[in-house]
């Protein structure tokens, strides 16, 4: 497989989160990158487009038939439609059968690349933020664990990408537990690994996180703040689903209406776009 258009990496995981319009994609690997662009954009319609591509040219299987049916889980899962995504998932630890061996290269790979290994480290994170959603808290812990034995055998500069999530699910299941303190931890890690990596989406969820872990340890002026400068920014870079999260998170923590209109505003775009709300 050929290396891939840098404008997609750079948009997938780089600088530019908001690019557009996408240039022409020609194998797996493009076709999955554009659709990551497009979901952390809102544009779920051309993603769904693009993963159901993907799915029909793997016939579902392997390291990309398994990334197809993780990313559209995860679209799912910022809808609120965790039953549907965990579905998703399932299928995403199916497609790779036997291809994930018993003891994984640690052989130096680049961040956005996506050994078997890894593919199913997705999934598997993204069935412990199924069971979250589901407030299944031990399960999801028991599901990041077996994620972490995965990622041990890389160098910590490898897999950047498995490892951010794996901090942002264990953050949310700190939360969810009440435990402030260790939610803190890993939603700092996972602004320290996303910065170090270079990728400003997920630096900027990985933020969002810690203005979410503020809730137990700071002032509810101190945590609209941090989510106001997060709404902000993603507003400039076009990061829809995310600016609706921080508008969420703003609404929450305010006595008033504020966050109201934005949350709204969002909803409506991400409609027109392709996404369906369950809350």
């Amino acid at each position: 497989m050929s290396r891939p258009d840098p404008q997609l990496v750079d948009a997938a995981f780089g600088a530019r989160p908001g690019a557009g319009p996408l240039p022409a994609v020609t194998d797996p690997y493009e076709l999955w990158l554009r659709a990551v662009v497009l979901g952390g954009q809102g544009r779920y319609a051309q993603a769904r487009a693009d993963l159901t591509e993907l799915t029909r040219r793997t016939g579902g299987r392997g390291v990309w038939g398994s990334l197809a049916a993780s990313t559209r889980a995860s679209f799912l899962r910022q809808s609120g439609r965790h039953g549907e995504a965990a579905r998703f998932d399932g299928a995403a630890v199916a497609a790779l059968g036997n291809t994930v061996a018993d003891t994984p290269t640690a052989e130096p790979v680049p961040a956005a690349a996506v050994p078997a290994e890894a593919a199913l480290a997705d999934a598997l994170t993204g069935l412990a933020a199924d069971a979250l959603g589901g407030g299944r808290l031990a399960l999801g812990w028991r599901l990041l664990g077996r994620c972490a034995d995965l990622l041990t055998a890389y160098p910590e500069g490898d897999v950047i990408r498995q490892r951010v999530r794996l901090h942002w699910v264990s953050a949310e299941l700190s939360l969810a537990g009440g435990d402030f303190d260790h939610a803190t931890e890993h939603a700092g890690r996972s602004v320290a690994l996303s910065g170090e990596w270079g990728s400003v989406r997920h630096q900027v969820k990985s933020t969002l996180l810690q203005c979410a872990a503020m809730t137990g340890t700071a002032s509810p002026g101190q945590v609209l703040e941090c989510a106001e400068s997060v709404r902000s920014r993603c507003g400039e870079l076009g990061l829809v689903p995310l600016e609706w999260a921080a508008s969420l998170l703003i609404e929450g923590v305010s006595s008033g209406a504020r966050g109201v209109v934005e949350r709204q505003r969002c909803e409506e775009l991400l409609r027109r776009r392709g996404g369906h709300f369950h809350r």
